[in-house]
């Protein structure tokens, strides 16, 4: 089977989402630069043409409905955006591109969590749901490519 994610670990399924987040970019036109060190956050910087430059984190989920990234490591701005890859089993990847400032407005699908005199760090996160699925659907790869060409 082509699409065999469970005979992968987290950490080559996590370096498969991002080769497979920076091929997708590549084949809209995007031009993509790699970090060097992922010490703050970001996977790589893309941009399209001559628009300004994007940061992008990218996280991938195989089997779990929760998905998050440490606040001290994602900062809400207008460029900042996360890919999120989902894997099912069997199935290519769908890729979702989500600009940073959803997170302004949570909902049941993207969430703040403060953890307030807890042992755990703030972070922002995503219920992946059937029922949530109908939000994340707005950010779809295809879609946002479309807004991100065309501003």
């Amino acid at each position: 089977m082509r699409y065999n994610w469970e005979n992968l670990n987290s950490q080559q399924i996590g370096t498969f989402a991002e080769y497979f987040v920076k091929m997708e970019l590549t084949m809209h036109g995007f031009q993509v630069y790699s970090t060097e060190v992922d010490d703050r956050g970001i996977d790589f910087v893309t941009r399209y043409e001559t628009q300004p430059f994007l940061p992008v984190q990218v996280k991938s989920i195989l089997k779990a409905n929760y998905v998050f990234i440490r606040k001290d490591k994602f900062e809400l701005s207008q460029d900042m955006t996360l890919a999120l890859v989902l894997f099912q089993e069997g199935n290519e990847p769908n890729l979702y591109f989500i600009p940073s400032l959803v997170w302004k407005s949570p909902n049941t699908l993207f969430v703040s969590r403060d953890y307030i005199g807890k042992k755990s760090a703030p972070e922002w996160g995503l219920n992946i749901s059937q029922k949530n699925m109908p939000l994340l659907e707005q950010y779809s790869f295809d879609k946002m490519m479309e807004k991100l060409k065309n501003p």
